[in-house]
């Protein structure tokens, strides 16, 4: 039988007979919360590793990585259609005027201020504004533009670019090694680096694939087929494929048969 009890001013229903609820042992919402807290405080979240993690799934405190950054420009992740690269301008410096023809690009500032300039010609810069913290800037293709830090702080911001600009991995430590790098020259003073590899790290990196070029002509495979898949693997590295990753895809397609010009040539 269910007694009722009022009190004053508004009337509360004791239910006598009424089975009870255990809330001690009722999932808590705060449970949930500090798990996903706990997640968000791992290291590979908020301390990243500053490096390209392109074609693989990726999540990142973006905010945290932009201001963690001290190059001039790194790829954090490059994949077909877009590219993502954190960018540390100096007290005083800019980009230097630059135009896209095929890309567009986006720009947000965590950190420090400046002013952008925009136009259709370098000669005529008529677009200017004043950006900061939280500033977004839409860069159209074909569109020069300049970014200068007017700050007492270098500038922190990141970009993403559609399609990519950079191969994959680059890293430029200075604004002088990414002119050196884009223009093909150093200063001597030390070894080349080409897309934030020099050549002898190139050749360390893709020594997998010798090796498995090797086996291919040591298990009597007919060189035109094995030319065929190896520069197309390295064109795939060309795109920001890992060398082993490249050589499953190529793989892949002569087994399934999405390539059937791989499936003849390996017959021939």
């Amino acid at each position: 039988m269910n007694n009722l009890y009022y009190m004053y001013p508004y009337p509360n229903v004791y239910y006598a007979n009424a089975p009870m609820c255990n809330c001690w042992n009722m999932p808590s919402w705060a449970g949930y919360e500090r798990q996903v807290q706990t997640y968000l405080d791992t290291p590979n979240y908020t301390n990243p590793i500053l490096k390209d993690h392109g074609l693989e799934p990726f999540v990142v405190n973006i905010n945290q990585a932009t201001k963690q950054n001290n190059t001039y420009r790194t790829a954090i992740w490059t994949g077909s259609h877009l590219q993502v690269t954190l960018m540390s301008i100096g007290v005083g410096d800019n980009i230097g005027l630059e135009m896209h023809p095929n890309v567009d690009q986006f720009l947000r500032v965590e950190e420090g201020q400046g002013f952008v300039q925009m136009g259709k010609n370098k000669e005529k810069l008529d677009f200017v504004r004043n950006v900061s913290a939280d500033s977004a800037i839409m860069l159209p293709a074909g569109t020069w533009h300049n970014l200068t830090n007017t700050g007492n702080v270098p500038l922190k911001l990141y970009s993403i670019y559609g399609p990519p600009n950079h191969p994959f991995g680059t890293v430029h430590r200075t604004k002088a090694d990414a002119i050196a790098t884009e223009e093909g020259y150093n200063n001597g003073n030390e070894n080349t680096v080409v897309c934030g590899r020099t050549p002898d790290e190139w050749i360390r990196y893709t020594e997998f694939l010798v090796k498995e070029g090797l086996e291919d002509v040591k298990r009597g495979i007919n060189m035109t087929h094995i030319l065929q898949e190896f520069i197309l693997m390295g064109v795939l590295v060309g795109k920001g494929y890992p060398p082993e990753k490249a050589y499953e895809t190529i793989e892949e397609w002569e087994r399934t048969g999405e390539s059937k010009l791989l499936q003849q040539s390996k017959n021939m």
